[in-house]
């Protein structure tokens, strides 16, 4: 019989995690070349193997999470960061899994020093002989000819990994996974400074950075959106402390690694405001963030040597469509419908969906300043706000609101809402990268039954199967 306290749970998820990154080993997203007869594909037999087992270990790791959240919500959890150390030290020796994107990053690391424009062209530039060739021949297909979309302070950390590995494979990807370590050690630090709201700091690196979502996506797949998330908070935990400057200067950082991290802006301006008082308070609030922010960017750019080239890039993600993105699956129909050319239909339902987005920050953010909203949730649910009506959506960007949601209040409905849609997203991506169409039904059949779960069984409430009926009154004895 299973163990249904926190450790079984503990050991239930581990396992998990293991069996993961033993599927890996042959269904995960291996290089085309350079794998040093480790990471290279072994037969369609025991790559198709290998997938079940890492879907079978990906399913133990999400039921692992969800019966420990549950436990933490009737206060019977314990020991959150050994938990997590558990089911994230299997995952440090895996292969890449569920993206090819670490090959991107260091393809781009190696362009800089290779001399390339990485803002001008992408991976294909690199010729035999380059650092960061073989590399650029696993490059998931769309990126191989698109331009870095990211910020000089993550392509100085790409080129330290390639300088220091050679830009071999298996040490790059390995340098890459402990950027992705500290990105996750940063979270942690992060959110529980910032307390979790009701239910504490342990829920809050539950849903946070235990979340299967994170751990497959930062660990496995070391997507720098970990880095971004990470250093975002970090400032957001200064500017509570009342040490905004060098919160700024965090975010600041953090904006160039991935630009949306600049949201946590006005939300740090209301924390000024409302700190200061009075016009002087409410000028330095909308003023003074975005100013050392930006300077921090101008700085960072400089000083990386790479150009300014990521301010006209940052668009470029919105020309790949992703299935997730409402505006452009809304769009790409509408334009069928209206016409021959889909494109102009489909770009302006995308513009408009941004629109919306910055419409509802901005409430968000009047809601903050009013005092009726706290403001590291208002970040976390602009966040939200901004991946759903963005021009492409992956699973993981639902990691940038879900941290800040559960930094805030991990226990409110928008936070089990959120874990809802983690369980399920965890199953969009498969194991060698590829979106396939029975990882969308998978999802949808988690999806549904857990938002009923979450109506009938708000973690804000006592759950049923506690709530007793008051014991009778014993007569006093005669």
């Amino acid at each position: 019989m299973w163990d249904f306290r926190a450790s079984g749970c503990r050991r239930l998820g581990a396992a998990g995690s293991l069996a993961v990154t033993l599927g890996g080993w042959a269904g995960g997203t291996l290089p085309v070349r350079g794998g040093w007869g480790l990471w290279e594909p072994r037969g369609s037999a025991l790559t198709l193997a290998g997938a079940l087992l890492a879907y079978l270990g990906l399913t133990l790791l999400v039921a692992a999470w969800w019966r420990y959240g549950v436990l933490l919500a009737r206060g019977e959890g314990d020991r959150v960061r050994t938990t997590l150390v558990w089911w994230a030290a299997p995952l440090l020796f895996a292969p890449p899994l569920y993206s090819a994107d670490v090959y991107s990053y260091i393809a781009q690391g190696a362009m800089v020093l290779e001399g390339h424009d990485v803002y001008g062209g992408g991976p294909a530039v690199l010729s035999p002989g380059e650092l960061g060739w073989d590399a650029a021949a696993s490059v998931g297909g769309h990126w191989t000819d698109t331009p870095a979309p990211y910020g000089p302070a993550f392509l100085v950390l790409a080129q330290l990994v390639v300088g220091l590995t050679g830009g071999a494979i298996i040490p790059a990807v390995l340098g890459t996974r402990l950027l992705a370590v500290g990105a996750l050690a940063l979270i942690v630090w992060a959110v529980r400074g910032l307390g979790g709201g009701r239910g504490g700091p342990d829920g809050a690196v539950w849903l946070a950075a235990l979340n299967p979502l994170l751990l497959i996506h930062v660990v496995g797949g070391m997507h720098n959106d970990g880095l971004m998330i990470g250093l975002m908070l970090a400032g957001v935990l200064l500017a509570v402390r009342d040490r905004w400057v060098l919160g700024c200067v965090l975010v600041g950082l953090a904006m160039m690694v991935k630009s949306p991290a600049a949201v946590a802006l006005p939300f740090i301006g209301v924390m000024v405001a409302r700190r200061d008082g009075g016009a002087r308070g409410l000028a330095k609030g909308l003023v003074l963030p975005g100013l050392v922010a930006g300077a921090v960017a101008a700085v960072a750019t400089v000083l990386a040597g790479t150009g300014f080239g990521w301010l006209r890039t940052q668009s470029v993600a919105g020309t790949i469509h992703t299935a997730l993105s409402v505006s452009s699956d809304l769009g790409l129909g509408l334009g069928l419908l209206l016409g021959d050319d889909p494109d102009p239909v489909k770009a302006a339902v995308q513009n408009l969906g941004l629109l919306a987005a910055a419409v509802l920050v901005l409430v968000l953010v009047w809601r903050a300043w009013r005092g009726r909203l706290d403001p590291v949730l208002g970040l976390g649910l602009s966040l939200v706000a901004l991946v759903a009506l963005s021009p492409m959506v992956q699973p993981w960007y639902l990691l940038w609101g879900t941290a800040a949601v559960a930094a805030a209040a991990w226990r409110s409905r928008a936070g089990q809402v959120l874990a809802v849609l983690s369980a399920a997203l965890v199953y969009e991506t498969a194991p060698d990268g590829r979106t396939p169409w029975y990882g969308f039904v998978v999802a949808g059949l988690l999806l549904l039954p857990g938002l009923l779960w979450v109506r009938r069984e708000p973690w804000g409430e006592q759950p049923s199967e506690l709530r007793r009926p008051p014991a009778p009154a014993v007569d006093p004895a005669p």
